[in-house]
């Protein structure tokens, strides 16, 4: 299939050439690109800022796998099967805790380091919606830090792996067959390699995280902005679940203006026993889920945002005092440090807290192998949905996933290698001009966007508000439309490109969000607040009409 669409740039003024380029630096890039480096295969690693910034080194509740004694692969199979409500794929979630623990170890093996007990056993934690202990940290609450040093660490010593950091990945590129054949990026940076550019390459594997800044307020690193997703919708591949949005029930609220990047308060903090309480000190979880304040986190984003309409608040608490300073200087040392800086000291004051978009649970839909519905690209990590986590992420999975599926890639184009199933592809220059240019925004309507999705399609959704949030889309891409008819086109640039990729996200995830008139997991509709198996025990694909505009379309019961 070749690319239909493209965002605006100038032709590229530069080419590299690998085997295998991944786009992402991660824990599922980096774990792709250091495996696919044992199958003899050379790898480039592209990343937007510099190696060690993406989603991974901000994780910091834990990787969740079935380590503990009288754990099973089984018991983390049903955790993950209730939490993701009814849509989960069985087959991926088993794959995914059956291969867990080993990958674990291949990671310690890695060098990196996790937290243990005087007996040298790893030391486990629990989280929402897991009945076992079974979540390992690092540093108390830096799990994903010490992640990305170590494979960032592995990476840099490899020196059959180039790394383009500073680097916005743009579009696909393609052989005449339909097969990805490399991409085209932006690099931010004088030299060489300066400005648009094309890398060609046997396979490409996307990473690039998540697409949490198509909200005002997120958890998610200003570079996440969906970037993967709208390339494999402009290339023409499949996407799926993109309506289940995860809104971590417990980022630090730190005022009614607060956007871009907010600090998080680690599920774990919960896990060791902190409160979620009113104003008024009341703990409104009990009573409304079996596991109080460790239910699901779409049972505790919703229950808190019940309680702040009720009461007009715009903030609840998260109570830990209890924990004592010892405790939280050895166990939660980044998250005492973060909540000082915003003058609140945990052990004397609870910490205010509001939920905040956190997760994509759905994204570029794979098969068990991590391939896409377009030959030769695939994808892993945030940016994918292998269908393990459903409409609703199990805590502390989301690193175990990257991880396992990382590896599966790997292990596929090894053995597509070895088959010689994996030749050198030449791009079809032909298809990559015949591509219709996508106008571009103004880089000032990345706020806009941000503010029509957070008040229409935020935790709270309803027909009226996403529809006013699909006008409201609509008219930036007819304004941007406009623009090049009058001659007067938005500048390309990183900024542009940003906003042009956050529009498509956005368009696609309202579109698929309006079609759902369910409530499940952590998709809520108060206009449809029930469940429904009957009509929508199903996954909503998402592709690209010929107009450019995202259609999605139920799967077949």
């Amino acid at each position: 299939m070749s690319v239909t669409h493209r965002l605006t740039a100038p032709a590229p003024g530069w080419t590299a050439a690998t085997d295998v380029v991944v786009v992402g630096s991660g824990v599922a890039g980096l774990t792709v690109a250091l495996n696919v480096r044992k199958a003899g295969l050379r790898a480039m690693v592209v990343t937007k800022a510099v190696l060690d910034e993406g989603s991974t080194r901000w994780a910091q509740g834990g990787i969740a796998a079935a380590l503990g004694e009288g754990d099973t692969p089984e018991q983390h199979l049903d955790d993950t099967l209730v939490a993701g409500a009814g849509l989960c794929d069985e087959e991926a979630v088993r794959t995914l805790v059956t291969e867990g623990p080993d990958a674990v170890r291949r990671l310690i093996a890695t060098g990196a380091l996790f937290d243990r007990g005087e007996d040298g056993e790893i030391l486990l934690t629990r989280e929402g919606g897991h009945h076992r202990r079974r979540i390992a940290h690092a540093g108390g609450d830096a799990t994903g830090a010490e992640i990305s040093r170590a494979l960032v660490a592995a990476v840099r010593t490899d020196p059959g792996i180039e790394l383009i950091e500073h680097a916005l990945v743009l579009d696909l590129l393609t052989d005449t067959e339909g097969h990805a054949a490399g991409l085209t990026l932006h690099v931010m940076g004088e030299g060489q390699r300066d400005g648009v550019g094309a890398v060609r390459a046997r396979a490409v594997v996307l990473a690039t995280g998540g697409m949490g800044q198509v909200f005002s307020a997120t958890t998610n690193p200003a570079v996440s902005t969906g970037d993967g997703v709208a390339l494999a919708l402009r290339a023409g591949a499949a996407v799926t679940d993109l309506e289940f949005v995860q809104f971590h029930p417990t980022p630090l609220w730190v005022g009614p203006d607060a956007e871009g990047q907010l600090p998080l308060i680690s599920e774990a903090v919960r896990g060791e026993g902190a409160h979620l309480v009113d104003a008024d000190g009341v703990r409104f979880m009990v009573g409304q889920h079996e596991l109080a304040e460790l239910a699901p986190r779409d049972i505790v984003a919703k229950a808190i945002t019940r309680r702040m309409q009720e009461q007009g608040a715009d903030h609840m608490f998260l109570d830990g005092r209890h924990f004592g300073a010892e405790m939280w200087e050895h166990r939660f040392p980044t998250i005492l440090a973060t909540c000082r800086a915003h003058g609140i000291d945990p052990v004397t004051a609870p910490i205010p807290i509001a939920p905040a978009a956190h997760y994509a649970s759905g994204g570029v839909r794979t098969d068990p192998r991590g391939r896409t519905s377009v030959p030769g690209l695939y994808a892993c990590g945030e940016v994918a949905c292998t269908g393990v986590h459903g409409a609703n992420r199990l805590a502390s999975n989301s690193l175990l996933e990257g991880l396992v599926f990382a590896e599966r890639i790997a292990a596929d184009l090894a053995g597509r290698h070895a088959a010689g199933e994996l030749p050198e592809r030449t791009v079809d220059v032909t298809a990559a001009r015949a591509a219709r240019p996508v106008p571009l925004p103004p880089s000032e309507a990345r706020a806009e966007i941000q503010r029509l999705m957070s008040r229409g399609a935020g935790v709270l959704r309803s027909a009226a508000s996403m529809a006013d949030a699909a006008a409201g889309l609509a008219l930036i891409a007819e304004q941007a439309h406009s623009h090049v008819a009058e001659e007067k086109p938005a500048d390309p640039r990183v900024e542009t490109w940003e906003a042009a990729n956050l529009l498509l996200v956005a368009t696609a995830l309202v579109a698929a969000a309006a079609q759902r008139e369910e409530t499940r997991g952590c998709h809520w509709r108060e206009d449809f607040p029930e469940r429904d198996d009957a009509h929508w025990r199903r996954h909503l694909i998402t592709t690209l009409a010929a107009s450019g505009d995202p259609v999605s379309t139920p799967e077949e019961q």
